[in-house]
């Protein structure tokens, strides 16, 4: 099989000035560094492709959205640097989302956990199944969710995303997070949700590029220091994980 931490990566698919970015990893979608730095790449990218008007994300396989963070590579750091870059692995791509012209519909077919609830919160809409639960469980292996915390706080509020950073053993119900404002809908099977995002995709694909531009640059107005804060924020997790107590607490979360 491998090293996993060298699986995995990026497909694009451009159809009718829809683009299609799916990524995938064999562990329940669990992005290492290099998957993300793709992803990262691939949505600024396609960010200033003129022949696409609207952006879908998406991850592969049925059951997880994304797992969040690689765990074989999470307690492979062993200095600062190394965290720090690791960490900000997926602040590039909430800030390539954040910064990218088009709009972006996310689609979440299962469960998100930690960088997965950051990726969902970076969308502009997102739509999910009832399997979509979600849960930030960071806490539970000594760090917190620093990076995708401004994502999350921005979409669901303190309130909410503090019940998830620190309730980091539980999941919360796709229900739950339509109800905080993560999802716009939820469905009963995949299939009904890649109808109604399909759906959406053609309207927006007909809309006004300018005007759609210019919609997300007032939705995401605030955030303008967010390439430095999520830096800072990768910083905190990455002296974290060199702690004994974050190392012992990654080594029993993987034994269960």
């Amino acid at each position: 099989m491998g090293n996993p931490i060298e699986q995995g990566g990026v497909n694009v698919s451009i159809d009718n000035s829809i683009a299609s970015i799916e990524f995938h990893h064999p562990l329940s979608n669990s992005l290492p560094g290099k998957v993300l730095q793709e992803l990262a790449n691939t949505i600024t990218e396609i960010g200033t492709n003129d022949a696409v008007t609207v952006i879908i994300l998406k991850s592969a396989g049925e059951r997880a959205f994304c797992a969040g963070a690689s765990f074989d590579e999470l307690i492979s750091i062993d200095n600062l640097e190394t965290g720090k870059v690791f960490f900000s692995g997926f602040a590039n791509v909430i800030n390539a989302a954040r910064k990218c012209p088009k709009l972006i519909i996310g689609r979440v077919q299962g469960k998100a956990v930690g960088g997965g609830v950051g990726m969902a919160s970076a969308v502009d809409y997102c739509m999910a199944t009832k399997f979509a639960s979600v849960k930030l469980s960071e806490l539970a292996v000594g760090i917190g969710p620093f990076v995708v915390g401004p994502a999350v706080e921005r979409k669901i509020g303190t309130s909410a995303m503090s019940q998830l950073a620190i309730d980091a053993t539980e999941w919360q119900t796709a229900q739950w997070a339509k109800d905080k404002g993560l999802y716009t809908e939820i469905f009963d099977s995949v299939d009904e949700m890649d109808s109604a995002i399909e759906k959406l995709a053609e309207t927006l694909a007909s809309s006004n590029p300018e005007a759609m531009q210019m919609l997300k640059t007032v939705f995401w107005e605030g955030t303008e220091h967010w390439d430095e804060l999520l830096v800072e924020r990768a910083a905190m997790s990455g002296k974290l994980v060199l702690s004994d107590f974050t190392r012992n607490a990654i080594n029993k979360f993987k034994k269960k």
